[in-house]
């Protein structure tokens, strides 16, 4: 149901010539912040792919409103983004993770680098997500403990899955997951592999979690890790593994990531706008039309949406 609506939202947004081609906001369900269709401008995006298909709704939709105003969104990590974003290169930046603050080593203090360049932002939480660990079909492992996941992550001395548990199918592991300039591979490594950067070398490795989805999906050994509204997108091609942190084993989903209890690959996802941006009515506009509706914008692109509470937060951090 959810994939029926992403392709209509998409189709809608490409079709739509003003704010009644698809149904005022009235009918579609829409708020404010969309501008009324008298803006224009070009908005530029990158960084976090899990945050891509978030964005990307929201451009098209917004676009369809305001057809003066075009939106560009990349992929290229969360790390590659803050580059890109420190350097004043785009307007606003998607981010799997907070950005870092390091005293301690200042080339990778990301937050230092945008102040000492010019760069003041704000940061606003746009969506939750989940870190979907899943195996190719034919893999049939069904959940992991959290010690487990990480005995197979932080090293390579585990060479064939039943080096891990008995129970598990005796096959060579080939795993796949983000590259270090994703905050999926942050966010993962500190929380599984107790430091941040810590794995295992020997695994196929990309930012974008389209490639790692097939990757995954071609190959019948694989076990990989990603964006859990990707493996939604691909569910009938992909094995979903519950995760065991000492209460029992969880597989994510919409409530158990919005609650927390799929622990502790839960997490809140950014668009961190830059104030030179947000001083231009189209940006602000932008930001605003998804902070007021996040819940359409997240069924759109399967994303897991925010709490209420946490977009009355993000509504406060825009509005200054």
């Amino acid at each position: 149901m959810r994939s029926t609506r992403w392709l209509a939202f998409l189709a809608c947004g490409a079709l739509a010539f003003g704010a009644g081609a698809c149904g005022d906001d009235e009918e579609s369900g829409g708020g404010g912040g969309g501008g009324g269709g008298d803006l224009s401008g070009d908005i530029s995006i990158d960084g976090s792919s899990t945050v891509g298909p978030f964005a990307q709704a929201a451009a098209e939709e917004f676009q369809g409103q305001n057809p003066g105003v075009r939106v560009t969104v990349g992929t290229s990590g969360t790390g590659g983004g803050f580059e890109k974003f420190c350097a004043g290169e785009t307007d606003i930046s998607n981010a799997s993770r907070p950005i870092k603050k390091d005293e301690e080593d200042p080339a990778e203090d990301e937050s230092k680098i945008c102040v000492d360049n010019g760069v003041k932002f704000r940061e606003v939480q746009v969506a939750s997500d989940g870190i979907a660990i899943t195996t190719n079909k034919a893999l049939p492992i069904d959940c992991m403990t959290t010690e487990q996941l990480e005995e197979l992550w932080a090293t390579d001395q585990v060479k064939n899955y039943k080096d891990i548990d008995p129970k598990f199918p005796d096959q060579e592991v080939s795993l796949y997951g983000p590259g270090t300039d994703s905050g999926t591979f942050d966010f993962f490594t500190d929380e599984i592999n107790g430091e941040e950067g810590v794995t295992r070398k020997d695994y196929q490795p990309s930012e974008d979690d389209n490639v790692l989805v097939q990757g995954v999906t071609g190959d019948e050994a694989a076990l990989g890790y990603f964006g859990f509204s990707f493996f939604e997108q691909n569910a009938e091609n992909l094995n979903l593994v519950g995760l065991d942190a000492g209460d029992g084993c969880v597989k994510p989903s919409l409530e158990a990531i919005q609650s927390g209890e799929y622990k502790p690959l839960s997490r809140p996802i950014f668009m961190y706008p830059s104030e030179k941006a947000l001083a231009r009515p189209e940006v602000k506009a932008f930001m605003d039309y998804i902070v007021e509706n996040y819940e359409q914008i997240s069924e759109a692109s399967q994303i897991v949406p925010m709490s209420a509470e946490d977009a009355a937060k993000s509504k406060e951090v825009l509005a200054g």
